[in-house]
Parts: structure tokens; C-alpha cells; sequence
């Protein structure tokens, strides 16, 4: 394990004890840089690989951004192996796009599998497949974003059409090699409507192996950090959708064969 201890990777944040993204409690590595820019992004920080300023609504300025190497990261993940051993818990990647910076999510995959943690990534498979296929070995979760099935209104959102990510959705699955689990944002004027939603989860039923699919409600907690940023909100006054459409869309969901959760 020793070989992969020194690698580097840039990081924005860990978030330790969470109770998402992935089974049981999780410690959350979030990674800078990112091939997409969504306009409902949460973490705009998150966008830039570069090392950034960010005014915070308290009036503090805050740096984003923080070289770490593999070994620093298992050194957090070592002070909760308790919890994750109680809880089915473990470490997930998350960003950004975690395959912006492949080779350290490779290595610190691989690390935190040889140290006895469970793994999983949260990833909108944006990227040659090679790089994913490398992560595949030490991955026992793959929580995968598909926005949406329709290529140029994926592109007027994210600013990249999806035919890559569908492509390679399907070759995870058929891979076999990890649990893969489909993740959905519910955004306002992008995909809410019954139409693509069931449209998404016909896709995700497709994929062999797939029984479950999140959906996740847009919300607005990112609107400080694009202010804090110097940057506008790209998603205006568009409010979260309710409850009850969430949960007609988990129902549309389930008609396909699959699991739905709605998640936070």
C-alpha cells in the first residue's frame, strides 16, 4: 500500500459523520475541479481546480482549496473506523467531478480497500472510461448522476451533452465489478416533469444489474457560495419542488421494476 500513500490530490472539504451518500456513516472526501457547470450546483467552489477566495455570509473571507496526500486522508478515516464498522460506513469521493482527478481517486480508492474501509464515489461519469475502469477494482459503490436522457437540453444546463455519461453508465453495469446506484437531481424547468423523469428511470432499468434509483430535490443551499464567489445565480427564483411531486416521481420511478429513495 505503501506505493500509493504520497499521492496528491486537491480537495475542498471533508465532511465526517454523514449519513448520505453511501451506506451507513461516511466520511466524505469532496474534490476540486469539475468537467460541467450545473446550473443548480451546490458547490460552485467546487467547479475550479485552481485555489480560490470565498466570502462567507459572515463577512470572513474563507481559501477553497487544500492539497492533501492519500496518506492524510486515511489518517481521518482511521479516527472513525468505528463508526463505520458498526454502521456498514466508509469512505465516498465526491467533488465536483472525482474524475477530474482520477489518479488520486484511484490511489486513495485502492489505500482505503487495502485498510479495511468500504468505498464508494459519487460521480457523474464524465470522463474516458479507461480512468474509470482503473477506480472499478477498489469501488463496492458507484453512486452515478444521469440528469437526463435528452442530449441537448443535458447541454443547455450542464454545458456538455450526455451521450458520454450514458455510454458509460451502461459499461459500468455491465462490468459488474460494483454496485451501481442511479442518482437523479430534481431541477426546476430541467427535468421535472413526469415525461423525464420516467423517461430517466427507463434508462436507469435498462442498465444490467441497476435496482435502484435516488432522486434528489433541487434546492438553494449553494446560493451563498455563488454570492460569496463574486458569481450570479444561475437558477434565478426557481423553488424546490414539493413534496408531493417528489413523491409522484418516486411512484413513476418504482413503476419501472426499480427502488426509488428521495433523498436530501
Amino acid at each position: 500500500m505503501e506505493e500509493y500513500l504520497n499521492t496528491t490530490g486537491r480537495i475542498f472539504d471533508i465532511q465526517r459523520y454523514s449519513v448520505h451518500d453511501g451506506r451507513g456513516i461516511r466520511t466524505i472526501v469532496f474534490l476540486k475541479g469539475c468537467v460541467l457547470r450545473c446550473k443548480w450546483c451546490c458547490n460552485p467552489e467546487s467547479q475550479e481546480y485552481a485555489i480560490q477566495q470565498m466570502t462567507q455570509a459572515n463577512g470572513k473571507v474563507k481559501t477553497v482549496g487544500e492539497d492533501i496526500t492519500v496518506q492524510d486522508a486515511l489518517d481521518i478515516l482511521e479516527k472513525d473506523r468505528r463508526y463505520f464498522y458498526r454502521s456498514g460506513g466508509g469512505l465516498t469521493l465526491s467533488g465536483g467531478e472525482s474524475l477530474v482527478q482520477y489518479e488520486f481517486a484511484r490511489d486513495l480508492l485502492h489505500a482505503a480497500k487495502d485498510a479495511g474501509f468500504s468505498t464508494a464515489l459519487e460521480s457523474m461519469a464524465c470522463a474516458e472510461y479507461y480512468k474509470i475502469e482503473e477506480l472499478l477494482p477498489y469501488l463496492d459503490q458507484y453512486l452515478m448522476d444521469i440528469k437526463h436522457t435528452d442530449s441537448q437540453k443535458h447541454k443547455e444546463f450542464t454545458g456538455k451533452e450526455n451521450s458520454l455519461m450514458l455510454e458509460n453508465a451502461r459499461k459500468v453495469a455491465e462490468s459488474g465489478q460494483t454496485e451501481l446506484i442511479i442518482r437523479t437531481p430534481v431541477i426546476p424547468t430541467f427535468n421535472d416533469t413526469d415525461e423525464e423523469i420516467r423517461g430517466i428511470a427507463k434508462y436507469a432499468a435498462s442498465l444490467p444489474g441497476v435496482s435502484e434509483m435516488h432522486i434528489l430535490p433541487y434546492h438553494k443551499l449553494g446560493y451563498d457560495k455563488y454570492i460569496g464567489l463574486g458569481r450570479p445565480y444561475p437558477m434565478g427564483d426557481a423553488e424546490p419542488p414539493s413534496k408531493e411531486k417528489m413523491l409522484r416521481f418516486k411512484a413513476i420511478v418504482e413503476s419501472t421494476g426499480l427502488t426509488c429513495m428521495i433523498g436530501g
